[in-house]
C-alpha cells in the first residue's frame, strides 16, 4: 500500500495504571524531544504497533533495530499481521494501539465502532513514494488503459489497489460504467491469475509490480506520476489517546519515526537487508528493489483523504457520509 502494510512498541513508565496494566518507575525518563526533563514522562507499560509485512513500516523496524525506542525511553514491539482483516480485529480488541494501514481501513474501523485518528503519512506524501499500478501478462495483448475499458481487472474490494485502478482509469477518460473490477481478494492469487492469463490484468502493490517487471509481465500504468492518489497512514486508536500516557506515547513514537526516517533517507542501502527480511521481498528483486524516501510525521491533508471517502461512499462501501478533520486527524461520520 502505499500503501498497502508490522509494528511494535514497548514502554517503561511511572507508577500508574493504563488500560488495565500497571506501569513501573522510570528513572531515566525523557521528554518526547529526547532531552532530560525535570518531570518524569509516563508512558503506557507497553505500546503495540501493528502492521502487515510491507515496506511502508520500515522506519519502525529501524527504530527497533537501531535502538531508537530505547534512546527515547519507550519500549517497542512491532507486531506483524498477515492480513488487513487480522490487523483490524486486533485494533478493535484493543490489542494494538498504533497501526500502519490506509484510509479505507481506518474509515471502516471508525464507522464500525473503533474510531481511530490519522496521525501521519507513512508512504505517499508525494506521488513517487510507494507505488500501485495495473499489470498484465506479456501474452495478453493489452498495452494501454483504454484497452481495459469494459474488461474485468483483478482487484480487492475497498482497497488501495482498487481505488488506484479506478482513479487511473478515470484519468484516462474511461467512463465509470466501463471500469470493471473482478474480486480476487488474495494478492498472491491475483498475481498468479494475471501471469497465467486467467484475468486480463490486475491491480497490484509495488513489490508485485517489481516482481512482474523482472519476470516478463507488462506494467500498463502506475500512480507515481501526476496526481498523488494513494497513501498509507499511521493510525492510533482514539481510546488510546484519552489518557496523558497515551498522548505522551504518541509524541514518543512520532519522534522515533522521524529519527528513523532521517537515518533511512540519508543512507537507504544500509537498511536493504532489514527491508528484505521484514517485508519478505521476493528474491528476483531483493537486490534491486528501490528503497523509498520516507516522509517525516505529518497528518494527511484533506486533499489526500476526502477523495477516498467520496469514492467509498459512491461505491457503496460507506452507509453514511464521512468527513475528515485534517487538524485533529479525525474521521467524522454524519449523524
Amino acid at each position: 500500500m502505499k500503501k498497502v502494510v508490522s509494528l511494535a512498541l514497548f514502554l517503561l513508565v511511572l507508577c500508574g495504571t493504563c488500560f488495565g496494566v500497571v506501569a513501573c518507575g522510570n528513572d531515566d525518563a525523557t521528554t518526547t524531544g529526547g532531552t532530560p526533563s525535570s518531570s518524569v514522562v509516563a508512558y503506557p507499560e507497553e505500546v503495540v504497533i501493528g502492521t502487515m509485512p510491507v515496506e511502508d513500516i520500515l522506519p519502525m523496524w529501524v527504530a527497533e533495530s537501531d535502538g531508537i525506542f530505547e534512546e527515547i525511553g519507550i519500549n517497542a514491539r512491532v507486531e506483524v499481521f498477515q492480513s488487513a482483516q487480522e490487523l483490524s480485529v486486533a485494533l478493535a480488541a484493543g490489542e494494538v494501539d498504533f497501526a500502519m494501514t490506509d484510509v479505507q481501513v481506518a474509515t471502516s474501523l471508525t464507522t464500525n465502532g473503533t474510531p481511530v485518528t490519522l496521525e501521519w503519512v507513512t508512504l505517499g506524501a508525494t506521488a513517487d513514494q510507494g507505488r500501485f499500478g495495473i499489470m498484465t501478462s506479456a501474452a495478453s495483448g493489452y498495452t494501454e488503459l483504454e484497452d481495459l475499458a469494459g474488461v474485468p481487472v483483478g482487484v480487492g474490494s475497498n482497497t488501495v489497489p482498487e481505488y488506484v485502478f479506478y482513479k487511473l482509469m478515470q484519468a484516462a477518460g474511461i467512463p465509470d460504467d466501463q471500469i470493471v473490477g473482478e474480486e480476487i481478494k488474495k494478492l498472491p492469487v491475483r498475481y498468479e491469475m494475471m501471469t497465467s492469463n486467467q484475468v486480463a490484468a490486475a491491480a497490484l502493490p509495488a513489490s508485485m509490480l517489481a516482481l512482474g517487471e523482472a519476470t516478463g509481465s507488462v506494467l500498463i500504468a502506475d500512480d507515481t506520476q501526476g496526481e498523488n492518489i494513494s497513501q498509507s497512514v499511521m493510525v492510533v486508536r482514539s481510546g488510546f489517546l484519552e489518557t496523558e500516557e497515551g498522548v505522551a506515547a504518541l509524541g514518543a513514537i512520532s519522534e522515533a519515526w522521524d529519527s528513523a526516517v532521517t537515518s533511512i533517507n540519508s543512507n537507504p542501502e544500509s537498511y536493504r537487508a532489514l527491508l528484505i527480511e521484514k517485508a519478505n521481498l521476493p528474491q528476483p528483486v531483493a537486490d534491486s528493489y528501490p528503497i523509498s524516501t520516507y516522509p517525516m510525521a505529518g497528518k494527511p491533508t484533506r486533499d489526500m483523504v476526502e477523495p477516498v471517502l467520496e469514492w467509498m461512499h459512491e461505491r457503496g462501501y460507506l452507509a453514511v457520509e464521512v468527513t475528515y478533520d485534517p487538524t485533529e486527524g479525525t474521521l467524522l461520520p454524519a449523524e
